[in-house]
């Protein structure tokens, strides 16, 4: 996940094989981690890591989506997104197998020089610290509480406790942190993190089934009014209000910096053989991979179970509220649902989230602190291999975030500038252009059709959400006051 623009080795045996052959004229690069007894990460490990990436705080947002465009509407925005996702990703990867690069870095330096490399790593930074912030943000509401527009909705630990110190928004975002992000930020490869992606997978699962009864409880019972199937906007406001989804959902689908970004390691053999023209090598979920050529099924499975939660949320949590949903739902669990151990149900909702974003956290974490190594120190020796400024780098980073999530209130304010700005470059932005670039002419018609597409729609798009937002924001403060 560092950038970086390499030369795969060329291997002449699978990569199950332990004792590939690597060619005397290429650089001195690992083809796996066979000097610490990595074979190579599974088949499910690897979905399960992607799924992970994708499926985060953005789940949240997306019955709010609904409250907007209305259910059909915003069901066709999420499988479309899903769909220019995975013609994304396809196209980073089939264009970094040409160009023989093995990072989003790898390639955009070489498509567009160390300034495209540099812009990449920038975008990946504001991208994941303001979700990481956000994921803060929702634990803290969840288990300490939030107050909007005047109305308190109590955390979990405050409806089981009462109000204490302790459980405080700032104490329990600090226990939190250092209790379970800094730990599982100090793992050095995302393999590493399979398990807690499975169990985080398995988390949301859970607020989804749990949700899902719920609706269909109330639906038999006839508490739920019939929902919206179509967007209502009666003046230009309303309408451009349309298009504030938009960054919303690119940013619940960004998976790409670590679909071809890696982690970090050196040839052993460069600690007595040519040291000083040793490349690292940047392994990625595809590298880690026991096959590479599995990274396409990757990508289209890890799609698939998230699109089928994404929609199955989006519509169940809308039905349940409606127009009384929240930009973050989970807000709305606090209150009484009229069912028969609702209280209990809302706190399995509530915490079973809380903790899949606890487990979510460090696969965002991983991409961040290795572009942040990357942009600050290029010429420096491997992370991994580098304790101090590992750790260094971790804490700060941790430190930010933290400070962030206790000083910005809003998650629907943080995925709107995160979502029309960093996010849609890398997840359609930038592929397109290096379709465009096409450097070494593989790109067909329609590729190219499809990148023109993507960077219309998301520059239309976001401009359009950005200039909504702005227009409302001025328009509230230069109303009259009473």
């Amino acid at each position: 996940m560092t950038i970086g623009s390499i030369r795969p080795v060329k291997e002449k045996k699978s990569r199950k094989n332990k004792q590939p052959v690597v060619d005397d004229q290429s650089p001195l690069l690992p083809t796996k981690h066979q000097e610490d007894g990595f074979n190579g990460a599974s088949y499910s490990g690897a979905v399960f890591n992607l799924s992970t990436t994708i499926v985060g705080a953005g789940i949240m947002a997306l019955p709010a989506t609904m409250k907007v465009l209305g259910l059909i509407p915003g069901i066709i925005m999420i499988i479309l997104m899903a769909f220019l996702t995975e013609a994304s990703v396809e196209l980073l990867i089939r264009f970094s197998r040409t160009s023989n690069s093995v990072s989003y870095g790898g390639l955009m330096g070489d498509a567009f020089g160390n300034y495209g490399k540099m812009l990449l790593q920038i975008c990946i930074l504001v991208n994941n610290i303001g979700v990481l912030i956000v994921y803060m943000i929702i634990i803290g509401d969840v288990l300490s509480g939030t107050t909007s527009s005047g109305t308190h909705h109590a955390g979990v630990l405050e409806g089981w406790f009462g109000v204490h110190w302790w459980n405080g928004r700032f104490f329990v975002l600090l226990v939190t942190t250092l209790g379970v992000f800094a730990p599982l930020a100090c793992l050095k490869r995302i393999d590493s993190l399979r398990y807690t992606s499975t169990l985080s997978v398995a988390l949301a699962i859970v607020f989804l089934v749990v949700t899902v009864g719920i609706t269909i409880f109330k639906l038999i019972n006839g508490s739920i009014l019939n929902p919206r199937l179509l967007p209502s906007f009666y003046d230009l406001t309303s309408f451009l209000k349309l298009f504030t989804v938009v960054p919303v959902m690119v940013t619940a689908y960004i998976c790409h910096y670590n679909v071809v970004n890696g982690n970090l390691t050196v040839h052993p053999s460069c600690y007595n053989i040519r040291l000083n023209k040793c490349t690292y090598a940047v392994h990625s979920i595809e590298n880690e991979l026991e096959e590479s050529r599995q990274i396409r099924s990757v990508v289209q499975s890890a799609l698939a179970l998230c699109s089928s939660v994404y929609v199955l949320t989006s519509i169940f949590g809308f039905l349940l509220f409606g127009d009384a949903t929240l930009d973050d739902v989970l807000a709305n669990f606090d209150a009484d649902l009229g069912i028969p151990f609702g209280s209990f149900l809302n706190d399995v909702v509530r915490v079973s989230y809380a903790a899949h974003l606890m487990l979510v956290f460090p696969i965002v974490f991983y991409p961040l602190r290795l572009n942040l190594d990357g942009l600050v120190f290029p010429s420096a020796r491997p992370l991994t291999l580098d304790n101090l400024r590992f750790a260094l780098i971790s804490g700060g980073l941790i430190a930010i975030i933290f400070l962030g999530a206790n000083f910005i209130p809003s998650i629907w304010d943080a995925f709107q500038f995160t979502g029309a700005t960093a996010a849609v470059c890398i997840g359609f932005i930038f592929p397109a252009a290096v379709t465009l670039r096409d450097r070494y002419g593989i790109a067909t018609k329609r590729d190219k059709i499809l990148s023109i597409f993507m960077i219309v729609l998301a520059v239309f798009s976001n401009m359009v959400a950005i200039y909504s937002d702005a227009y409302a924001l001025f328009k509230k403060n230069s109303s009259p006051r009473e």
